[in-house]
């Protein structure tokens, strides 16, 4: 197995951890939030699929191409970035799971067929990232394996504090 392969099973066995653990709840289980945290179950799925798919834009557009259609661009934009920590009007899981779906193939198929993994872009202007770093497509998917696994983490004491399941345990 090659490198590509390998951060793509890697990613898609966090992804799966989460998705195990939304396993069958009701839309108004997965809006439940079960601690004082705005997180909830169905919020965590629509966060890591917004997260990955605009660091997939960012692997080969850079940080401009991390925009999307609302123009949001993480935190810059307090609304959009709050609501997708949660489940709104018209959000229901079996949608949320699909377009984590969705984003997730895109993001695997973009891995297997970029040209280097070692193709780099200079990061957003952030606080928390020092002017002028960069980030290879090999650190983004490093990243978003980091992220993936700890939202996972994440959703599994949301929901054993909902129901006492546990997906890691």
């Amino acid at each position: 197995m090659g490198e590509r392969e390998e951060l793509v099973e890697t990613l898609d066995k966090h992804r799966d951890l989460l998705r195990r653990t939304v396993r069958d709840l009701t839309d108004a289980q997965a809006a439940e939030r079960t601690t004082v945290s705005e997180l909830c179950l169905g919020g965590l799925v629509k966060h890591v699929a917004a997260v990955e798919a605009r660091w997939a834009r960012f692997m080969t557009g850079g940080a401009e191409a991390m925009r999307g259609r609302n123009g949001e661009h993480g935190p810059d934009n307090a609304e959009v970035w709050a609501a997708q920590f949660r489940m709104v009007e018209g959000d229901t899981l079996a949608g949320l799971l699909a377009e984590y779906e969705r984003v997730a193939r895109e993001t695997d198929e973009l891995v297997r067929t970029v040209p280097d993994l070692g193709l780099a872009h200079e990061l957003p202007a952030a606080p928390w990232f020092p002017p002028g770093t960069t980030w290879s497509v090999r650190r983004v998917l490093l990243h978003l394996i980091a992220e993936t696994a700890q939202h996972a983490g994440h959703a599994d004491i949301i929901r054993e504090s909902l129901d006492g399941a546990k997906s890691m345990g």
